[in-house]
């Protein structure tokens, strides 16, 4: 997480947030650096667009805490057929946190589980990414039952 937060701007934060996006099998564009009304990226499944469901994607690189407000201002911007996805390298407020436990169409996902999500698509990475976080494979035997 501190290497995200320490070398990629907000806008590239978002770029990056878009990538792995992609890894998971989306399709995703970083929307204007101004005016986007606190929706950074837009990701959905299919190749154009059109189709339900389309997910509006807000990012913070902050180390910190993201609350309510914030959390407010994305759901704020949903039309029918749209989720929202709050992509942040800290954490959230209870309050935000329970928010998403009780709206069906919001998920939280913070710098614990970023790092998870690396780890399970670092495979797909663009190279400008694996360089950003130089990981290696380690095998470690099976000696289960």
């Amino acid at each position: 997480m501190r290497r995200l937060h320490q070398h990629l701007n907000g806008y590239q934060f978002e770029e990056f947030v878009a990538h792995l996006l992609e890894c998971m099998g989306y399709v995703a564009r970083v929307t204007q650096r101004s005016g986007d009304g606190g929706v950074d990226v837009i990701a959905h499944k299919d190749t154009l667009g059109f189709e339900p469901p389309i997910i509006k994607v807000q990012c913070k690189k902050t180390l910190t805490s993201n609350g309510l407000p914030e959390i407010n201002q994305l759901l704020g911007t949903l039309e029918d057929g749209e989720y929202a996805l709050f992509v942040n390298l800290g954490s959230y407020s209870n309050q935000a946190k329970s928010k998403a436990t009780n709206k069906s169409r919001l998920r939280l996902i913070d710098g614990k589980e970023i790092v998870e999500l690396i780890y399970r698509y670092y495979e797909d990475f663009k190279p400008q990414y694996r360089a950003l976080i130089p990981l290696k494979q380690v095998f470690i035997p099976d000696i289960g039952d």
